[in-house]
């Protein structure tokens, strides 16, 4: 899943990018106001980090530019003020949710995968394919009783995959989302990483689940 923190401290953003990173999500971050309302509108984020007050363009601005362009990316608001008159403030402006400072990065952490799962719709944390199930929050993966052990990448591709549900995603889909603004990566990295989880997730004897489809992309399902 990709995710923009916007947060002009220095220490909370390398920390929470750092953080965020190490659980698989990809991150872009900048502290300044007006090069992440660039970065909100020109990229496709499952949730948005935003600061309050920010250098250059406050995130109050940044989230009411969001939502005059209809974008419906979910937006989890950090401040240091903690008024009611604030919070409504910004949750009436279109934020999906409000964490004050300072804050434990647990529940940062949790309220970013609640976001990332309502984007698609999916509430419960288990998701479950055929007899393949994914814990988001624990990100263990079970192929029938056999446990599979996945890298962060592999799991971030298979979570996303599973979040679509049994829809085809694309090449491109999969990169914007796996990988940040400034990757090097080549888009033929998916290949690669699809080819990895096959390995992982196939099993002799039990339906695939992961196919290619020339031409679209690829599919985490049983085909009927």
């Amino acid at each position: 899943m990709r995710v923009l923190l916007v947060e002009d401290y220095a220490p909370i953003r390398r920390s929470v990018a750092k953080g965020l990173r190490e659980a698989g999500f990809a991150i872009d971050a900048t502290g300044d106001g007006e090069e992440g309302s660039w970065y909100a509108t020109v990229n496709d984020y499952d949730v948005v980090i935003l600061d309050l007050m920010l250098p250059g363009v406050d995130g109050l601005t940044i989230l009411q530019r969001l939502r005059a362009e209809g974008r419906t990316t979910h937006v989890l608001i950090l401040t240091a003020k903690d008024t009611v008159s604030d919070r409504v403030r910004g949750l009436d402006l279109g934020a999906d949710d409000y964490l004050v400072k300072p804050f434990a990065f647990e529940e940062l952490l949790a309220r970013v995968r609640a976001l990332a799962r309502r984007a698609y719709r999916a509430k419960n944390p288990s998701l479950e394919i055929e007899d393949l199930k994914i814990e988001t929050t624990t990100q263990r993966v079970w192929r029938g009783e056999e446990q599979v052990f996945l890298t962060p990448r592999e799991y971030a591709l298979l979570e996303y995959m599973a979040m679509r549900g049994e829809e085809v995603v694309s090449r491109t889909d999969i990169w914007e989302h796996l990988y940040e603004f400034n990757s090097e990566a080549d888009s033929n990295v998916v290949d690669v990483y699809i080819s990895y989880l096959r390995r992982k997730i196939e099993r002799s004897g039990k339906p695939t689940l992961i196919h290619t489809l020339r031409g679209r992309g690829y599919l985490l399902g049983a085909l009927r």
